[in-house]
This record gives C-alpha cells, structure tokens and sequence, in this order.
C-alpha cells in the first residue's frame, strides 16, 4: 500500500453565478420561466443554445416547447449564423451562451449577419461581468463595450429576477437586436422593495439622498442599495440611479439627477472602466456642460484573477464593503 493518502479534492466556488447574499430571498431561474411564459402567447419565439441550456436557464424553455428548442453544440459562430436565418424567415429567437462567447468569439457573426439586417434577434448573456472566479477565459469584463459599439444593438444589464421577468417580454416587443446580461440560477429579488417596472431605455430613482448620486447597472444596483443603507448610519444620503438600459442611455433622467447641486456623481458597474456604462454617462454630462464631482467604480483595465468570488469582489472594490469605505473617503 502507498505510503501517501489521497486528499481529498477541495470544492471551488469560482464558477457559481450566482451573487445572493445568505437569507435573500430569490427566485429560481427567471429568464427561462419568463420566456416560456412569453412563447405560450408568441408562437413564434424559439429558443438557441450552444450546448449551455443548463447553464443559461433555457432548459426551462426547452421542457415546456421541445418543438421550439435549437441545441447547436459547442458553436457559437453557427448559432448566431443560424438565430439570422431564422429571423429572416419570421422567427423570433432567444439565444443563450457564456458572454464571453458571443462578445468575443462570435462578434463578426453577430456584427454582420444579425446587426447590420437590424434582424429580431435576442442575445441573453450569463457569467457577465465578475460573476465566474474561472479567470479571463470566462469573465466578461468588456461586453457592455463591445455591444455599445455595434449600431442598431440595444444593451441591458438588469439588475435582479424582477428586472430578467420583465425584461423578457419588453425586449420580445421592441423589434431588432438586443444583447442582455443575464443572472441564472437562483437571482435575488431585490427591486420589489421599490416602486419599480422595467422600461426599455429608461433609468430609475429608487431612492434619493443629498450627498451623492449613484447611477448603475445589474449586480451593482444591489450594491449600491446596501452601500446607501450602510451609509445612512453615518448620515451620508446616497440617492440610487438604476440604468438598466445602457443602450440606448436615458440621458434626460441621468442629467435632470446629475444637475442637482451638492452631490458628487458615482458610476458603479460590474464591467471594466473601458468603454461601459460610466464612459457612457461621463459623455452625457460633459456634452451637456454638466460637471459635478464625478468618479467611477468598476473593474480595473486589467486580465482579472481566478478565485472565489467574494474574494474577488473585495479585490477588485465592487463589493458592498469596499463601495462603502471607497464613497466615504471620495466625500472626504
């Protein structure tokens, strides 16, 4: 017998998706319920996958419509090429994958085949952002910048399971392509606290405060909700700007709340600095000639670490810690 005992092998929470604190209260899977509950009144939604309707939610789709279901394997290119041919001929498909995969590896098919048609494709994105400990091969940092740049693509990053469910049916009626994030698994439910819908292209207060502003997009809402709570302790007042739409900007709203004197401007994203939400509204303000205090919290323009996503959250100053103690010493 061997004189060495195997290990045995440590379990790793670098590729869980999903951002829900201990206790908060969820919902399980929304994004395919919601289509599934959209395709019963569309007979023409189909859904596309390639091979990740497990891990995109779109097995809930598939179970309900079989019929209606499109399994590409491991081919990315092919299944953006495909989801073209089918909106040609009246279809209206949902696809899923990996953000990276169809930010980086499929981005000339969806450029040429779905956008530059301005065809009624759907493009519903998980692990955006840092939601995967896997390391660059899997963590989007850069897609919200790559799909602003397309013309004719609209951009959303929603923030909760409220924000996917209503998401789902209000993309279904806007015609042309979309590329949205997407929160899978079991996704907070955080939103139902506040007087809140879904609108395409617009941004909402989900509350006020005196002292600063913070617009931001999906996860990072629900950080900003902490970090303002946290923060009323002390009697900071933190007003919380949520743009689910980063594409196109509700820069009415944006500037209507960055024009109140007295607050310094924060853009939170889950996203590198590059290019994103904060860049967008850096560009409102300034062709507005609105200039507040104005700073950025996101992902360093940098290839990001593999580990633990609580660990990397803190790292890289996107958790509800860091945004606190980062926001109290820009307010000196």
């Amino acid at each position: 017998m061997s004189s060495i005992e195997k290990k045995p092998r440590l379990k790793t929470s670098a590729m869980i998706a999903s951002i829900a604190a201990e206790g908060q209260a969820t919902r399980a899977a929304p994004f395919g319920h919601a289509l599934a509950e959209l395709a019963r009144s569309k007979s023409n939604v189909i859904g596309m996958t390639a091979d990740l309707g497990k891990y995109t939610d779109l097995h809930i789709f598939a179970k309900a419509f079989p019929e209606r279901y499109y399994q590409m394997g491991m081919a990315e290119q092919l299944l953006m090429g495909a989801a073209a041919g089918f909106a040609h001929e009246g279809a209206q498909p949902f696809v899923t994958t990996y953000a990276v995969f169809a930010t980086r590896r499929a981005y000339d098919f969806i450029h040429q085949t779905i956008a530059e048609d301005n065809l009624d494709v759907k493009i519903v994105c998980a692990l955006p952002g840092l939601t995967t400990g896997y390391g660059p091969s899997h963590q989007a940092a850069e897609d919200l910048a790559l799909m602003r740049a397309m013309p004719n693509m609209t951009v959303i990053d929603p923030c909760d399971a409220i924000d996917i469910e209503e998401m789902v049916p209000a993309i279904a009626a806007h015609p042309g392509p979309v590329y949205a994030r997407l929160l899978r698994g079991n996704v907070p439910v955080v939103l139902d606290e506040y007087d809140y819908r879904f609108e395409l292209g617009k941004a909402k207060l989900l509350r006020d405060g005196n002292d600063v502003l913070v617009i931001s997009s999906g996860l990072m809402t629900m950080r900003a909700l902490e970090v303002a709570n946290a923060l009323a302790a002390d009697h900071i007042g933190v007003a919380v700007l949520h743009a689910p739409t980063i594409k196109p900007l509700d820069t009415e709203t944006i500037l209507r709340e960055a024009k109140r004197t007295g607050r310094m401007v924060v853009v939170a994203e889950n996203h590198t600095v590059i290019g994103g939400l904060g860049e967008a509204v850096a560009r409102t303000l300034l062709e507005a000639g609105v200039t507040p205090a104005f700073r950025q919290i996101g992902l360093p323009d940098q290839f990001l670490d593999a580990g633990a996503l609580p660990t990397l959250h803190d790292r890289y100053g996107i958790s509800a810690g860091k945004m606190a103690t980062t926001i109290s010493a820009w307010l000196g």
